[in-house]
């Protein structure tokens, strides 16, 4: 399945976000998102049934993942590009990342959507940016720019 990153990567992942600055590639922590997402991993855990997961806040990409006190800023997390500049302040800040073309974003879905609409609009989202760094990376590659 193309996009698919394998599971070795999802130590590292894990591992690497404590430092401050985070030396990821974003186009393999969009992959790994994809990935997860599509393995059911905001499922319910069995640790918190009564509680839906929180997407990206519970993934491994998330710099605060399994730590609840949010030792790390939002502004350390690579999906920290994608929230508007004016909200990278905010607690749990990759809530306001628009993920359908109406503008909607996460916080916009958990009040309005069902946790099927939420993850469907994740993966379109996921899909499309992936698709748009691999055809930035593709051009640049085209004009010997590294």
């Amino acid at each position: 399945m193309h996009g698919v990153v394998p599971v070795s990567l999802a130590s590292s992942l894990s591992t690497e976000v404590t430092m401050a600055q985070d030396r990821r590639d974003i186009l393999d922590v969009l992959r790994f998102e994809l990935n997860f997402l599509l393995a059911g991993g905001y499922g319910r855990s069995p640790r918190t049934p009564w509680r839906a997961p929180s997407i990206f806040e519970d993934s491994p990409i998330c710099p605060n993942f399994s730590d609840p006190s949010h030792p790390q800023p939002c502004e350390s997390c690579l999906l920290a590009e994608f929230v508007p500049k004016a909200l990278r302040q905010e607690k749990a800040a990759c809530r306001f990342i628009e993920l359908t073309k109406q503008g909607q974003t996460l916080e916009d879905l958990y009040r309005t959507g069902s946790q099927v609409e939420i993850e469907e609009a994740l993966a379109d989202w996921l899909r499309v940016q992936i698709e748009r760094i691999e055809q930035e990376r593709a051009v640049l590659g085209e004009q010997g720019v590294a």
